[in-house]
């Protein structure tokens, strides 16, 4: 019986795995008329943060290269806009089955929300950010 209880455990653990991974991938997003690509990956710490990864203008009319100029930390206004780290810190919550406890970085504005993330249907993944009573929900599509 013992180890009946074990593979029970190994089994809802790799389930409750696999549902947390669901988030990985690559997802269209289009925000303040602007479209790019966000890739979510796992952290070494179990965490999931999302990365921009493709711009649909990520150079200015001169040519130059956009950065993050309104990051509140100075040293990463270095980075390049189509390099971000928007999404941080989010962990999974198997009853909730939604990601949360992390932040969201709008770097159209320079702001950081908390942010909680769930999926709509199978590739619609609703990102909330919010900050204190007021919260706003945009829709990104998973196409990788």
């Amino acid at each position: 019986m013992g180890a009946c209880v074990v593979a029970m455990l190994f089994a809802t653990s790799a389930f409750a795995q696999s549902a947390a991974d669901k988030i990985l991938g690559v997802y269209q997003v289009e925000e303040d008329g602007n479209k790019s690509k966000v890739r979510f990956t796992k952290c070494e710490d179990g965490t999931y943060q999302g990365q921009i990864i493709w711009l649909s203008q990520p150079n200015h009319p001169d040519g130059t290269r956009k950065m993050d100029i309104k990051n509140p930390n100075p040293e990463l206004r270095k980075v390049p806009s189509d390099q971000i780290v928007i999404v941080t810190g989010i962990r999974y919550d198997a009853k909730k089955q939604a990601w949360g406890g992390g932040k969201v970085y709008k770097p159209t504005n320079g702001k950081i929300y908390n942010v909680e993330c769930s999926f709509d249907d199978a590739t619609t993944l609703r990102v909330k950010g919010s900050l204190g009573p007021f919260s706003l929900s945009r829709y990104w599509k998973k196409i990788e």
